[in-house]
């Protein structure tokens, strides 16, 4: 895992079932990760998610993030609410809030806001629509 995030100073490593959580030093480290997609396409995970809080004077937000899953053809997702499920619980018992708001660090780039309620997560924010259909019996 480390040999596909050069330069990242890792402060913690999880794993929640489908992706591994990689806490990094600083904001800026997380924008400016440069992942070996070829090396993090051969582990054995859905996903990584890369995270740390955020020093952004632009907005208060609590963390930020991003998420590479090339072993599942998508080398970086812009906005991945279910890593927000896993970043809320994170964030939230170390910085003791049920509610806060993530940025997503993407080229697209993203705000997702997350509530801790019970065993559940709840996740609000603006949304891209890529598809429409319809169902048919």
């Amino acid at each position: 895992l480390k040999a596909s995030l050069p330069n990242a100073e890792i402060l913690y490593v999880g794993y929640n079932g489908m992706d591994y959580l990689v806490q990094v030093a600083s904001e800026d480290m997380v924008a400016s990760i440069q992942p070996n997609l070829s090396i993090m396409s051969r582990i054995k995970t859905r996903g990584i998610i890369v995270t740390s809080t955020s020093s952004s004077s632009k907005k208060q937000y609590d963390f930020v993030s991003r998420f590479f899953a090339p072993a599942a053809g998508i080398n970086e997702d812009p906005v991945t609410g279910s890593a927000h499920c896993c970043l809320g619980p994170y964030w939230g018992d170390k910085l003791g809030k049920k509610e806060m708001l993530g940025y997503q660090a993407s080229a697209r780039g993203g705000e997702v806001r997350v509530c801790l309620a019970g065993n559940r997560v709840r996740l609000g924010g603006q949304a891209v629509t890529v598809l429409r259909g319809e169902l048919v019996s």
